[in-house]
């Protein structure tokens, strides 16, 4: 009888862990934002698509930075050029156009969204703008400036855009990123802000960033003075 409660009793533990394992693992209709725009590495339309690239770092693998990613399509860019990043979800039928009917996505309350550049491959990371409380949004796009005296970069798989997002309502960080060549100037000097890196293992965990509270709903977009700030040379 002892036996037979102890085997009931670890099969309904098994039964609730896997439970709360369904419910906390993403779902594809769990629709996540990813980078669509520049091109990233496992993005959609890409020979490597994977279909996870729209989760989180830690989830099913995916590891920082880039996912682990390998090399992807290249994307041209130069200095003082105001990139219009946009965000792709599964539920994103056609990229060619910003969305005009609804889709679902889990915007998880937003958060803070900061695009980087990297030349050593994603070693280190400099934050050329950032959004916050109302990104990531697939409706819109989020322009982003290239600083007018960053050096040129022109090493194949080192020369990286980034994205990296820390929710607002979960404690996740998502990030992609594009491989790029940058045309810049003589001498020219990367921003001195670093990316800030959160929420999986071996960095500090725990942490969220204020939002606009929308977790699958449409927001309003990017904040116009968040636009000038990204746009304006410098």
């Amino acid at each position: 009888m002892a036996v037979f409660s102890s085997s009931l009793k670890a099969s309904w533990l098994m039964c609730l862990g896997l439970l709360v394992l369904t419910l906390l693992a993403p779902k594809q209709s769990d629709a996540h934002m990813a980078l669509l725009y520049p091109t990233p590495r496992g993005g959609y339309g890409t020979k490597a698509f994977d279909g996870r690239i729209h989760t989180f770092i830690g989830y099913q693998g995916l590891k920082f930075p880039c996912g682990g990613y390998p090399k992807g399509p290249n994307t041209n860019l130069k200095a003082g050029e105001i990139v219009p990043v946009r965000f792709w979800t599964p539920e994103l039928t056609n990229v060619n156009q910003l969305p005009k009917n609804k889709i679902s996505e889990a915007r998880h309350g937003g958060g803070l969204c900061e695009f980087s550049l990297s030349y050593d491959g994603g070693k280190s990371f400099h934050v050329i703008g950032s959004y916050t409380k109302t990104c990531p949004d697939a409706y819109y796009e989020w322009p982003i400036r290239i600083p007018d005296n960053v050096p040129s970069c022109n090493s194949p798989g080192k020369c990286l855009f980034s994205w990296s997002w820390t929710a607002n309502l979960v404690p996740q960080f998502y990030h992609n990123c594009a491989d790029v060549t940058i045309q810049g100037v003589k001498n020219g000097v990367l921003p001195k802000q670093k990316m800030q890196v959160y929420d999986f293992a071996g960095v500090k965990q725990g942490k969220t960033f204020p939002g606009d509270g929308r977790s699958h709903d449409r927001g309003t977009g990017p904040i116009k003075s968040e636009i000038t700030a990204n746009t304006r040379k410098h």
